[in-house]
């Protein structure tokens, strides 16, 4: 079974993705409240893929994402950035921190699902 950490400081947000995968058998959720939290909890769990927001307390998504790309036991983990910040320097910073994709608030359920599938090679 594949695993799946999200992390996000937005109880909404939380809810939202947990009711769009929450009920797939093909993978578990995790969750994670800020940058700490997510970066321990994905060194020790050890996700396949990881959805990252970047404005969260503690530590930033791109201060977590340099971090697990740095170290040889998490750097095979698939990052997404999961974030409403939408500019260009975003993407290019998320990128510098070693994040395999990007991905915009508000987004599609149909297409969380579908990049989850992607990613995981679920298809």
């Amino acid at each position: 079974m594949k695993k799946v950490l999200l992390a996000d400081d937005e109880e909404g947000v939380l809810a939202l993705v947990s009711a769009t995968l929450g009920s797939d058998d093909r993978y578990s959720l995790l969750m994670a409240r800020d940058g700490e939290e997510a970066l321990a909890m994905a060194r020790k769990e050890t996700p396949d893929l990881l959805f990252l927001d970047i404005m969260m307390p503690k530590m930033d998504g791109y201060q977590v994402c340099q971090a697990l790309k740095q170290s040889a036991n998490t750097r095979h983990i698939k990052i997404v950035m999961l974030t409403a910040m939408a500019q260009d320097t975003n993407r290019e910073r998320a990128k510098a921190a070693g994040a395999d994709d990007y991905f915009t608030k508000p987004f599609s359920p149909t297409a969380l699902l579908e990049k989850v599938s992607d990613l995981l090679g679920l298809k």
